[in-house]
């Protein structure tokens, strides 16, 4: 049996590829008027060099990455082993400290003493605090503020990563529609999915929402011990990293036969989910998938029961920039990927969600599904038992 796109293990990424991200990030930084970036450990990271430290102590670990210069990361000696071993590390230069030395003076030679940097917003603030201490002339600004779109457009080895989560996300929810919801808890229908998703291939599983009856009227409600009974319907929103790349999926299906009014809110979300998914096309504003979402929603009477932003980012995590709202005027770019997920929530009694994860491509023409989605699964009312 030949594989897939999606099945198959993709190719690492190599030490050009962070060399052509670090790259960027420093151009982006010059454009954005900054001396440069500073990146603790955590998603950023990640993304520029394949660096994951094993584990996150109060010990200095940063790369800088100024225009003009070549990027350091500077690390414990304890460390340096590990982070020799990174994929990126042949794209930089590392610098260690050993305990009993000041790390900000090891790292205060590689900034320019008045300059303006973007800092990975999980930075701890006692390592900034330390930073500027040793350059006072220096000032900070965090990197989702000053590069918001540092990670949201994809290449193609990146989209490889993101349709391959989709599709095993797609399959976890093939799969679950088998299993018995009537009579059983919440949180074990929450397991069962977890389950699913790490069998299709994720590494890490970062949320299972189960919200049943009532409690779908909370968009995030997290896995209780309700018991889910016939009559109910139930929203289920999950999703995680595989091959280093995220999925984020919602359906919502009803055990046993809806009723006309049920059926109806579901219908209606899905009409709104598939008018933000036609929005999208290169050049059109972020806001404006919200905006065509949000007014099927709106012009039938329920708008005040979609309480929540249409779409955010995915990429190395499951939440990040862009986000399709209102207020958010940046443009569509091919390869950047986010989700569409319009809700009605009705208090104490039900909510409805329905969510892909899409991209623009090249040749998006709007009215015609103007991206790719990521997640096919029908968007149809599943009833299960």
């Amino acid at each position: 049996m030949s594989s897939t796109p999606e099945s198959r293990t993709p190719a690492p990424f190599t030490a050009e590829d962070y060399r052509a991200r670090m790259e960027r990030a420093a151009a982006s930084a010059a454009d954005a008027g900054l001396a440069g970036v500073l990146v603790a450990p955590g998603p950023d990271l990640v993304y520029l060099t394949g660096y994951r430290p094993t584990a996150i102590t109060e010990r200095l670990t940063v790369l800088v990455v100024a225009p003009g210069r070549d990027p350091v990361l500077v690390v414990p000696t304890l460390e340096a082993p590990d982070a020799e071993k990174a994929p990126g590390a042949a794209a930089l230069t590392l610098r260690d400290w050993t305990d009993g030395k000041d790390p900000y003076t090891v790292t205060a030679p590689l900034l320019d003493v008045e300059g303006r940097f973007g800092v990975s917003d999980n930075a701890w603030a006692m390592h900034l605090l330390g930073l500027q201490k040793e350059l006072p002339g220096t000032s900070y600004v965090s990197l989702t503020e000053a590069l918001p779109m540092l990670r949201a457009v994809k290449d193609a080895h990146e989209l490889e990563r993101i349709a391959a989560a989709g599709a095993a996300a797609d399959q976890a929810y093939g799969e679950i529609l088998k299993v018995r919801f009537a009579g059983r808890r919440e949180t074990e229908v929450a397991a069962d999915l977890a389950a699913l998703l790490m069998r299709f291939g994720h590494s890490q599983v970062d949320f299972t929402v189960v919200g049943s009856g009532p409690n779908g009227a909370n968009p995030h409600h997290e896995a209780g011990d309700r018991l889910i009974q016939r009559g109910d319907m139930v929203v289920l929103d999950f999703g995680g990293l595989k091959h280093g790349y995220g999925s984020d999926t919602t359906r919502t299906v009803h055990v046993g036969e809806p009723t006309a009014e049920e059926q109806r809110v579901h219908d209606l979300v899905r009409e709104a989910q598939q008018a933000g998914f036609e929005s999208v096309r290169p050049g059109v504003a972020c806001q404006d998938v919200d905006r065509a979402a949000r007014k099927v929603i709106t012009d039938a009477g329920y708008g005040e029961y979609f309480i929540h932003r249409t779409g955010h980012g995915i990429g190395v995590t499951t939440h990040e920039p862009p986000y399709m709202i209102e207020g958010e005027e940046r443009p569509i770019v091919p390869g950047m990927c986010f989700s569409i997920e319009p809700g009605v929530y009705l208090p104490g009694r039900f909510g409805v969600r329905i969510e892909d994860i899409v991209t623009a491509t090249e040749d998006g023409r709007a009215g015609a599904g103007g991206g790719r989605r990521f997640n096919n699964t029908p968007h149809e009312m599943a009833i299960v038992e």
